[in-house]
């Protein structure tokens, strides 16, 4: 057997993919049996998103969470393929790009994450800014900027979903925007931040009241103009003069996932076993937001990064372990908690038996991200940057 006979091919390089990539070439491999691993991502960077709302005010910058892959994988011996999935074969064991080149594996990690679907109300998909990607976040940072040097007293904003992207958001821009800032939250719910802890509501509010941030609650929105939105309260609908308009509701499967031929859950999700290998298929496994996945405890694993984090040393383990004659381990989830950022030097954490807010929980928001960053070199850059510069802001005229 060649060196490199056996090929590894994975899907996606966010949480899930990327620290699965990582931790396989850190595995030992037996003599003569190291793997060819391939990651497949269509962007050139991976996006450390907890902090992609830190480019909106400025706090970081785009080297920070979004290092290139090549950067990452340096002397790894995984190989990066930037390239677009166009079509699985489970059956021939193959991947085809958009490129037509074709990829065999004897092992595939589906890891492709989601989307934000906006095709549901009609002119979301026109009018309303994702807020996702690193190229979303430079997206509304032209517009922001061009609404900002504008003659215009009021920048109105409107933001789709009270979960956490949409509170994080809105506390970002209403910072950013100060007294000319008009920003409102619009959700179908009876509360924001409906499934996480009681302390994080609570303080999620206190700072959207603080900020002047509105609520629209138990709202609908049924259409979205380049100036207006057209709104559902109780039955009464209304139009809203809007500038801008954020949509943070929902995740889709991406596309080469809903088309492959596996099995699927009503969402589009590939149903795995607690090992994470795709049902009828042990060479395929899936993780992060496309998997419907029940762990070792029988609970359902939510689409989170901490979720995808943990998911990644699993599936790297099993993936190792069917090729070199062990057993496999079932995936076993552990609810860390959950943080939030609330502005430029403020947060909300509970988890671990902490409940922090205010600075105090911004630190520790700061260093536990930190230390979930993909490399110990991109830590120790991101760290020594962060370390430095206030005494270079000193310096600079």
């Amino acid at each position: 057997m060649t060196q490199t006979s056996l090929k590894i091919c994975i899907l996606g390089g966010g949480f899930g993919g990327l620290y699965t990539a990582l931790r396989l070439s850190q595995l030992p491999w037996p003599e003569g049996q190291t793997p060819e691993i391939i990651l497949v991502d269509q962007s050139d960077h991976f996006l450390f998103s907890p902090f992609l709302y830190e480019l909106v005010t400025g706090e970081l910058q785009a080297w920070e969470i979004a290092p290139p892959f090549t950067e990452l994988l340096a002397e790894t011996g995984v190989q990066f393929i930037q390239a677009t999935v166009q079509d699985i074969d489970p059956q021939q064991r193959q991947v085809t790009l958009a490129d037509d080149r074709t990829l065999p594996f004897d092992r595939l990690v589906l890891a492709l994450g989601g989307e934000t679907p906006r095709h549901q109300v009609p002119g979301a998909a026109e009018y309303a800014l994702p807020f996702r990607t690193v190229a979303d976040a430079y997206q509304l940072e032209a517009r922001l900027r061009a609404f900002e040097t504008a003659p215009q007293e009021v920048i109105r904003v409107a933001i789709a979903g009270a979960g956490p992207s949409g509170v994080e958001l809105a506390c970002k821009l209403a910072e950013r925007l100060g007294d000319r800032g008009r920003i409102r939250i619009i959700d179908r719910g009876s509360s924001i931040l409906e499934s996480a802890p009681e302390f994080n509501q609570q303080a999620a509010l206190k700072t959207l009241e603080e900020q002047g941030v509105w609520l629209d609650l138990e709202t609908t929105v049924e259409k979205v103009e380049a100036d207006q939105l057209t709104l559902t309260y109780k039955n009464q609908t209304d139009t809203l003069p809007v500038d801008l308009v954020l949509w943070t509701v929902g995740t889709a499967i991406a596309a080469p996932i809903r088309a492959v031929k596996l099995p699927h859950n009503p969402r589009g999700q590939l149903p795995t076993l607690p090992t994470l290998q795709v049902q009828d298929h042990p060479d395929i496994y899936a993780l992060g937001d496309l998997a419907d996945c029940h762990d070792a405890q029988g609970q359902q694993v939510p689409g989170t990064a901490q979720a995808a984090l943990q998911q990644a040393d699993c599936a790297a383990w099993n993936v190792w372990a069917s090729l070199t004659e062990r057993p496999l381990l079932p995936f076993r989830y552990t609810h860390l908690g959950e943080m939030l950022t609330l502005g430029q030097s403020t947060a909300a954490l509970t988890g671990l038996g902490l409940k922090l807010d205010g600075s105090a929980a911004y630190l520790a928001r700061r260093l536990i991200y930190l230390y979930r960053m993909p490399t110990l070199e991109h830590q120790l850059k991101v760290g020594l940057h962060w370390v430095t510069k206030p005494f270079m802001s000193l310096l600079t005229p």
